[in-house]
């Protein structure tokens, strides 16, 4: 059984950091293409940040960019997500998801097939 589990969120002020992580077991995660997606309240879900299974050319969303760093560990089957200069518009919920037809990294949620359940990132002002 493939499955995801995202942990690490928290209350945190702003300007404070979080590392979300995301382990993923039941498939070979070496292979697959890791993504980070989020959800405000009242707000869609939208692509934070993914890389691809060889640790190449992450991308991230423009909001996020030089705040942000995302990394995995193959040998841990495990993908994290450093949040930096946290903002209060950082609140939501935020997924990882799991893709292994192609090595192509991308925001668009539709592309994932495996989903964890989230957690909760609060940023207080």
């Amino acid at each position: 059984e493939v499955q995801l589990v995202e942990s690490g969120g928290g209350l945190v002020q702003a300007g404070g950091s979080l590392r979300l992580s995301c382990a993923g077991s039941g498939f070979t995660f070496d292979d697959y293409v890791i993504g980070w997606f989020r959800q405000g309240p009242g707000k869609e879900r939208e692509g934070v940040s993914c890389i691809t299974s060889r640790d190449s050319n992450p991308w991230y969303a423009h909001s996020v960019k030089g705040r942000f760093t995302i990394s995995r560990d193959n040998a841990k089957n495990t993908v994290y997500l450093q949040m930096n200069s946290l903002k209060p518009e950082d609140t939501a919920v935020y997924y990882c998801a799991a893709d292994g037809r192609w090595n192509y990294c991308t925001g668009m949620a539709s592309w994932y097939t495996y989903w964890g359940q989230g957690t909760q990132v609060t940023v207080s002002s």
